[in-house]
């Protein structure tokens, strides 16, 4: 009994000191709110939505007379956003009653742990709640709201933000030296300094806002050669936006050549080293349909020495092999009729990772004896499998960090100058190293996505300009989402619509809109395809191919798809290959003679 007496007794002194240190806690008396316009009374301002799925509505509301709809759509977890000024080294509670499946809380930047809370169902308005604690610089803490990928709208209101308030947030100051790098022929790149307390940075060509970035560079792309712009770019924050930066003046290179083909180009790769079920062809006995005709295929000795080499299929795998001298003869008449012959490295079974700088030296050195050996127009580039992934932490495409990448693009760069504007560069990924970026890049902000996920497309954006043609392979591939927030399966034309669709009209990677791969030029596109069923999976009936280049061309006969445009001067078709084309009498070619392209 004495000891349950005391026990008790010392409960009420601990809770009636506990009670005086809260009446006394100076934090406490300087919580205020931050969030701006928690209750969407005032529609979405204070907020950012991504890919536009935020929107202010009457109905249903947990207060006030406003709440938030946020509406998931294909890649896009409609992800709403505000930044808050807070004190470094300070407790913070973050609030918000939401509606709704999957829906998450969190906050961002807090320079300790980030945190999140979510709820997996909320017919009814639930009140989710969490804290947080700032780091010892800390000043800026995002805070968000989001839903969940294929998941209805979600609704929140009273979002809450708890703790003592930071220093006043100032509009920036406008950005000081804005330069323009070396134009290409269709973009220009463009780097300033930074402003003091700016979240990003808004680009301008003359008048027109062309792209926001959260750093102090971006390439203006779209652009016509040999064209003189003028870029300004504004930094912004919470408080608003800065005056526009000094102008700065660029003019965009001439086209690049080595795109000296017919307005519809076919393109087919001859098993030029090796021998399999489809026989083996000559050079000379190539039919005159093909436009490009690349050898397949320049392998490395090994996967990371970046030393390729090339040689013709051994007599004792193809009885019918020419000799050196008359390939190398063949090879000059089809140049003389106008073709182009190019060397292609990798395919399914040479892997190319560039990962040292004595790797691309050695790229470089080995594909240029080959080129002037037999006296070929350029190079195609076939990395498959594991030869291009990104490294950890390396997730924008416009400026990549994995050495792989890095030096590929170095690489190329350097063979482009080095032949120059006749230099012809093709590129044939698949489509889990292209299209696959629209909602995977890399291994993702949270880790453990496939590292090769998008892979190709900081190679491709740094080489548009460089670049005569892209033929993503549409084969041996899974399904892809498309920018209707659709996954399209191989086989049939809304495939080869909805894969072409996405490279004619740009979008974003990984679902970020900030973070958008831009359009290509339709004559630097083509469709890759096989040529037969023992090609590869994913063939397509010459019925289904006229159908795709009905839509994308002359935009009818799309089907459900609906294109973001019409590009008449589509360059073309590619297959795998010109071998199978044959063993399947040929009826690849033939059709692509008699498209009526126009």
């Amino acid at each position: 009994m004495h000891r349950t007496r005391l026990g008790a007794a010392l409960a009420a002194a601990a809770l009636a000191a506990s009670a005086l240190v809260a009446v006394a806690s100076p934090a406490a008396a300087a919580d205020t709110e931050l969030a701006r316009n928690g209750g969407f009374e005032a529609g979405l301002t204070g907020w950012t939505c991504t890919a536009g799925s935020g929107s202010a509505v009457s109905s249903p509301v947990h207060g006030g007379s406003s709440a938030l709809r946020a509406a998931p759509a294909g890649s896009d977890n409609a992800r709403c956003s505000q930044t808050v000024a807070v004190r470094p080294d300070s407790a913070y509670s973050l609030s918000a009653w939401v509606q709704g499946s999957y829906v998450h809380l969190g906050a961002s930047g807090t320079g300790t742990t980030d945190v999140s809370t979510w709820t997996g169902s909320a017919p009814t308005w639930q009140r989710l709640a969490t804290t947080f604690r700032t780091g010892p610089s800390t000043t800026r803490v995002t805070v968000y709201l989001h839903g969940w990928y294929g998941t209805p709208a979600y609704h929140a209101d009273d979002v809450s933000v708890l703790g003592p308030g930071g220093d006043p947030v100032t509009v920036p100051a406008a950005p000081t030296s804005l330069t323009a790098g070396t134009p290409g022929a269709t973009s220009v790149p463009l780097s300033w300094n930074p402003s003091s307390g700016a979240e990003g940075y808004h680009l301008y060509r003359g008048a027109e806002r062309i792209a926001t970035v959260g750093g102090t560079s971006a390439t203006a792309t779209g652009l016509t050669p040999e064209t003189s712009y003028s870029f300004r770019v504004s930094a912004f924050n919470e408080a608003g936006e800065s005056p526009q930066s000094t102008a700065v003046t660029a003019t965009t290179a001439a086209a690049g050549g080595g795109d000296e083909l017919p307005a519809h180009a076919l393109v087919g790769y001859l098993h030029a080293s090796f021998a399999n079920g489809s026989g083996y062809v000559r050079m000379a006995d190539v039919p005159d349909s093909w436009d490009v005709v690349n050898l397949a295929f320049g392998e490395p000795t090994t996967a990371t020495s970046g030393d390729i080499r090339f040689g013709l299929c051994p007599a004792s795998e193809c009885p019918n092999v020419e000799s050196p001298a008359e390939f190398k003869a063949a090879i000059k008449a089809k140049q003389a009729a106008g073709k182009k012959v190019l060397i292609s490295i990798g395919g399914a079974n040479g892997q190319v990772r560039l990962a040292s700088a004595a790797a691309r030296d050695a790229f470089v050195s080995s594909v240029s004896k080959i080129i002037d050996e037999y006296g070929l127009d350029g190079l195609d580039i076939d990395f498959e499998g594991h030869s291009l992934s990104l490294d950890t932490g390396d997730t924008d495409f416009r400026n990549p960090t994995s050495p792989v990448i890095v030096n590929l693009i170095s690489a190329l760069k350097t063979l482009k100058a080095r032949y120059g504007a006749d230099f012809v560069l093709t590129m044939a990924p698949e489509t889990f190293f292209v299209q696959l970026g629209h909602q995977f890049y890399g291994s993702g902000p949270w880790g453990g996505q496939d590292p090769r996920a998008g892979a190709y497309l900081p190679v491709i954006h740094a080489l548009r300009d460089d670049l005569t043609l892209l033929h993503v392979q549409d084969y041996n591939s899974g399904p892809i989402m498309g920018l209707d927030g659709q996954y399209h399966s191989m086989g049939g034309a809304d495939f080869h619509i909805g894969m072409t669709d996405m490279l004619l009209a740009g979008f974003p990677v990984a679902g970020d809109q900030n973070r958008v791969f831009p359009a290509l030029r339709p004559e630097q596109v083509a469709i890759g395809l096989p040529a037969s069923t023992q090609a590869g999976n994913g063939y397509t009936t010459p019925a289904e191919v006229n159908k795709a280049l009905d839509c994308l061309t002359r935009g009818t006969g799309c089907g459900s798809y609906r294109t973001h445009g019409t590009w008449p001067a589509l360059r073309g078709l590619m297959t795998w290959s010109i071998n199978w084309d044959r063993f399947n009498n040929r009826e690849f070619s033939r059709n692509f003679d008699a498209y009526p392209w126009s």
